[in-house]
């Protein structure tokens, strides 16, 4: 199941008013903000760019000189997909180490790379070894997927080997925090500890989801966290066995809460997630409002859209639940039975899906898909728009096929990618289409509304802008040597573009 991790695959705003209307400035978390819409109120972004030409005397690297709008260009590792966050003066994306930036660190790990924002000289980078188990629980070459969530001055990411690790955004450039292994922790457990230096990661705390809370991720460990509260909140990943037939973790949490601070476990997901799960916990929370109170939105493995808050009832252990107030199927009935009312098997075309993409909070509303991994190929799908009070659907729209993507919201439209490569622009108060526009690529990011446009990437390496709002207009497609799997983020005047291979900075 090579695909299955591509999967894009606080006291930080704990407050979130009825729905940012655009953020601006760094881009610190996945989905920029903490209720995942991806709007951005950045101006004067290029559309007149490209991805550029390798070099004759090296083909991984990229003469910027020829890649048009391009403020710099950096090699990643041979494959990415992390989406960028911008904070703190760095981008940090997760890659793997097959292009080696410690040569004393080699072979398949996880990696975090962190660059300067203005320059994109290399600063840092966090290498993780593979777990033990293989492509099971952790797929050869896929690296971090993750996004790191940026607060202050530290970083928060979710590691290949399913661990929460929290880390100082300087380095060990200004000395070892915290954590005082690093050699040992990147060398992989029972290995003599690396040589680490400058341009290492410092680690200030772990939190591993294996041997604290017993879940088994399927593949990879690969969303992205969310901070409320001062707690960080991570899906677990927790998934099927590698030949997809039992949940070898049924009671084990699909979602945990740390204490920001220390990494201290503070709350589980104890609702059942795992035992009706399909295939694994991929998708990211999402923070927003419940009846004035923060909460936790989550599109879980069981194809449910859940909500919770943090004041749950107390365990047994010291610790407390993730109280729910609420579910609903984001599948319609039709995907769960057939016409005769029998159960439709997992995975056919017309079979029920988990959710993958992140839920957005918007204005007291919820949005979501469902979707499956890529490897499943093409089935029915639906984007469904969920009162965030009563869990009640406002309206479900079917005409989109299984979708790995975040819907973006802004003045009354919802914009939205399917995995079959088609942008569906729907009214956000009917749920009827307004829109439709089929890029003739498969993706597996989300799109990004900024500066009037819609920008949006693609398997077959292209960049497609289109014009924000009801009338359906091509704008320019931008082209890349290598697929984007990841998706568009801008921060300070900047636009990004991550390929497998390459991160781009484009802008004045």
């Amino acid at each position: 199941m090579k695909f299955n991790c591509r999967l894009i695959a606080f006291s930080f705003l704990v407050v979130v008013g009825s729905g940012h209307s655009a953020w601006s400035g760094g881009w610190p978390e996945w989905g920029g903000s903490p209720d995942k819409n991806m709007v951005s109120a950045e101006r004067g972004l290029p559309t007149d760019i490209s991805g550029g030409e390798e070099s004759e005397d090296n083909e991984d690297e990229i003469m910027r000189a020829s890649a048009r709008g391009c403020k710099w260009v950096v090699n990643l590792g041979s494959e990415s997909y992390g989406t960028p966050t911008i904070g703190n003066g760095l981008v940090l994306v997760g890659t793997n180490n097959e292009k080696p930036r410690n040569p004393g660190i080699v072979g398949d790990r996880g990696v975090v790379m962190a660059f300067d924002e203005k320059s994109g000289s290399f600063r840092w980078q966090l290498t993780v070894p593979k777990l033990p188990g293989g492509d099971e629980i952790d797929w050869e070459y896929l690296g971090i997927c993750s996004s790191t969530l940026i607060h202050g001055d530290r970083g928060y990411v979710v590691t290949n080997r399913a661990e929460v690790v929290c880390l100082d955004l300087k380095g060990l450039a200004d000395g070892n925090d915290g954590f005082a292994e690093e050699g040992r922790y990147m060398a992989g457990p029972g290995k003599e500890p690396s040589k680490v230096g400058p341009t290492d990661a410092d680690i200030l705390w772990t939190f591993d989801m294996i041997k604290s809370v017993g879940v088994v991720p399927h593949n990879i460990a690969s969303s992205s966290v969310a901070l409320v509260d001062g707690r960080i909140i991570a899906t677990t990943s927790n998934g099927l066995d590698g030949e997809h037939e039992r949940m070898p973790a049924p009671d084990a949490p699909c979602l945990i809460a740390l204490d920001a601070e220390n990494g201290n476990l503070m709350n589980v997901e104890q609702v059942g997630i795992s035992k009706a799960t399909m295939h694994c916990n991929w998708s990211s929370p999402c923070i927003g409002r419940h009846k004035g109170q923060p909460a936790i939105f989550f599109g879980g493995g069981d194809g449910f859209l859940h909500a919770f808050d943090l004041r749950g009832a107390a365990t047994g252990k010291g610790l407390k639940t993730l109280k729910e107030h609420w579910r609903i199927d984001a599948n319609a009935r039709d995907y769960r039975q057939d016409e005769e009312g029998k159960p439709r098997e997992y995975p056919t075309f017309k079979g029920p899906s988990e959710i993958v993409g992140t839920p957005v909070y918007h204005g007291g509303k919820v949005y979501v898909t469902i979707g499956q991994d890529p490897e499943n190929g093409d089935g029915v799908g639906m984007l469904s728009c969920v009162d965030a009070g009563t869990g009640k659907a406002d309206w479900t729209y079917q005409e989109i096929g299984r979708s790995l993507s975040t819907p973006s919201v802004k003045d009354g439209l919802v914009y939205v990618a399917d995995f079959s490569g088609q942008v569906h622009c729907v009214d956000a108060g009917t749920g009827k289409q307004v829109w439709l526009h089929d890029t003739l690529s498969r993706i597996w990011g989300s799109t990004l509304v900024a500066d009037g446009k819609i920008y949006i990437g693609t398997e077959d390496g292209e960049l497609i802008i289109l014009k924000e709002g009801r009338e359906l207009e091509e704008v320019a497609i931008a082209e890349f040597l290598g697929p984007i799997y990841s998706s568009p983020v801008a921060a300070n005047g900047t636009l990004y573009v991550q390929t497998q291979n390459h991160l781009y900075a484009f802008g004045k």
